[in-house]
């Protein structure tokens, strides 16, 4: 079976003692991101659509790293700074994840940094077209 912890690189991982990335088999789970930036700063600030393109670009990436596709997530979930703007963050969700349709969860929660609008997690299966799982 595998087994992998794959770590992000932020600066509370190590203190926390938790990963980015942990699959086990085939389940991966990627923790929350947000639209910070290697610089330190929010990426398009103030800008939900945009902040959401940057995550799910993230979160492909660290899912490759994992094994897994965009296409393997099951269920994602939004922590929004203010609902009321939740309207950039579902038209970018309807444009990645057509024809994939994960669950859906969306909160209202305060972020750590002004500008920073949107934090996202998602829960992922590897399996095949017709929904097998390998549990490698």
């Amino acid at each position: 079976m595998t087994l992998m912890t794959i770590s992000g690189g932020g600066r509370f991982e190590k203190a926390g003692s938790y990963s980015r990335v942990k699959r086990v088999g085939p389940f991966v789970f990627v923790a929350g991101l947000t639209a910070m930036q290697s610089t330190g700063k929010v990426y398009a600030p103030y800008d939900v659509y945009e902040q959401t393109r940057f995550i799910f670009d993230k979160i492909e990436d660290l899912l490759g790293e994992a094994g897994a596709k965009m296409r393997h997530i099951v269920r994602t979930r939004a922590f929004l700074s203010d609902m009321r703007e939740a309207s950039g963050f579902i038209r970018c969700h309807g444009e990645v994840f057509q024809g994939i349709e994960p669950v859906l969860t969306g909160v209202e929660a305060g972020l750590t940094t002004a500008g920073m609008l949107v934090e996202v997690e998602v829960d992922a299966i590897i399996h095949n077209k017709k929904g097998i799982m390998s549990f490698k």
